[in-house]
């Protein structure tokens, strides 16, 4: 038989599959009969649903053709079946399965709405580039070669890390080669690389203010962190002399998070020098790096010294955090540490979202949606202020330089009873309180409102919800 025709034969007996267990007792026929029939009355088998071609379901069961078609036919004359011309062989739907008892399900947790989503940390999901994405994806796996669909390379594909090299460098200020970089799944993952694996030891210095849930995660990694202060000025670096224990502190220097306001000079180099001196490493959170208003850039610290300061980027705030895409530029000692822990599959990124972001980047296309997304937010933020200014001018608001949330500094002793009101008006955002570090006294008091996050139509009721749940003058 030519082969092409041996594959159309083949080809016709491949069906969906159907699970069935055929007793031991009397004929094939009878037992598939049985099998059948008790799985359409216990509800394996629900009304409507399509059996397979019986010359199918024969070779899967081993039986002969004939067999299964003599049962379709006799469980169709018993009304278990039904079979038309065109639309194969169907479970009955007046078959219905019997009642029988089930265990009764908990109710799903289904998290609570807000009316007004003001949360900082997220971009706009409405903003996604699917178009630039989906045209790039499509470039990234016409180009790809084989290997980058086998096993992989725990350091994340070379395309990206490449493109990666040129990004950086232009943009940022960053010094880099493709060997210093390791791609990993956003900036809580890279915490983990580093801490939970042990290529990082000892206490942290952390920023006064921060994410807790970075802390959350390095205490159960068995972290230490101790606080830096913050003020006008940045995060006091010089302070770190006075740390003992310390090997690394962790910093926001673009644009501190969440107070806001980029790093001073002079303090990048007390860090760097700290560093130098204690052996130890700067961790640059570059937090909203791309995204300034009404200042110039500030580059990376990285670029003073790429042997002690390791610098850590991500796609989260840029595209989408359910990319789960960033990657490490590291010291050069570090990088072989950091594979090692990194080594499981599991840990690794997808590789078409990979070959797709280096595509994005080297065509321009993120460039342009980086320039696109700055004017938007760049819009948002000049609204808020507005808004602000009319209806609640004696809100100091912070912090508003760059990124993708504002401060709103509250009189003391508002901030909980602000957030009661908000989540009574639906509307959700945070308290300066969720970011400060245990040691850290309570010394300011404010709101954080992610202005980015809301989409445009559902812009102007947030603001005017904000407005309306705001402490009046003291």
């Amino acid at each position: 038989m030519p082969l092409s025709e041996s594959w159309v034969n083949s080809a016709e007996r491949i069906g969906s599959d159907l699970h069935l267990e055929l007793d031991g007792t009397g004929s094939r026929r009878a037992a598939l009969g049985r099998a059948l029939r008790a799985a359409i009355q216990d509800g394996r088998l629900a009304p409507g649903v399509r059996l397979p071609p019986y010359r199918s379901l024969a070779v899967d069961l081993g039986i002969a053709r004939n067999t299964v078609a003599d049962t379709y036919a006799e469980l169709v004359a018993e009304g278990w079946l039904t079979a038309r011309q065109g639309s194969g062989t169907r479970v009955a739907e007046r078959a219905a399965p019997a009642k029988t008892a089930r265990v009764p399900r908990r109710p799903r947790a289904v998290p609570a709405t807000p009316a007004h989503n003001l949360s900082q940390g997220q971009p706009d999901a409405s903003s996604f580039p699917r178009n630039a994405w989906s045209a790039s994806t499509r470039r990234a796996l016409a180009a790809a070669p084989n290997d980058a669909f086998g096993p992989g390379d725990p350091q994340g594909r070379i395309e990206l890390r490449t493109a990666l090299v040129d990004y950086l460098a232009r943009v940022r200020g960053v010094r880099a080669v493709p060997e210093r970089i390791v791609i990993c799944a956003g900036f809580a993952d890279a915490l983990r690389l580093l801490f939970g694996g042990g290529v990082l030891r000892g206490t942290l210095a952390v920023e006064a203010y921060g994410l807790a849930f970075h802390r959350s995660l390095l205490a159960a990694d068995g972290v230490r962190t101790v606080a830096l202060g913050l003020d006008d000025h940045g995060t006091r670096t010089e302070d770190l002399a006075g740390r003992r224990g310390v090997r690394s502190v962790l910093l926001t220097p673009a644009h501190q998070f969440p107070i806001g306001g980029p790093l001073t000079p002079a303090r990048r180099n007390i860090a760097v020098d700290w560093a130098r001196e204690r052996g130890g490493v700067v961790i640059e959170d570059d937090y909203d790096g791309e995204f300034r208003y009404d200042r110039e850039p500030v580059g990376a610290v990285q670029a003073l010294d790429p042997e002690h300061v390791l610098y850590v980027g991500s796609a989260s705030k840029s595209i989408s955090p359910a990319l789960r895409l960033g990657w490490m530029v590291l010291p050069e000692r570090l990088v072989d540490p950091v594979l090692a822990v990194k080594g499981q599959r599991e840990r690794w990124t997808g590789v078409v979202d990979q070959l797709t972001f280096a595509d994005l980047i080297v065509s321009g296309a993120y460039d342009r949606h980086i320039r696109h997304m700055r004017q938007r937010y760049r819009e948002r933020r000049n609204r808020l202020v507005e808004a602000l200014a009319g209806q609640a001018p004696h809100i100091e608001v912070a912090g508003i330089a760059a990124g993708l949330h504002a401060v709103l500094r509250l009189p003391y002793g508002t901030e909980a009873a602000t957030l009661r009101a908000a989540a009574w008006r639906g509307v959700s955002l945070d308290g300066l309180a969720g970011f400060r570090h245990p040691d850290t006294p309570a010394d300011l008091e404010g709101l954080v409102v992610g202005y980015a996050t809301p989409s445009d139509h559902a812009y102007a009721a947030a603001l005017a919800a904000l407005c309306e749940i705001l402490p009046p003058i003291p």
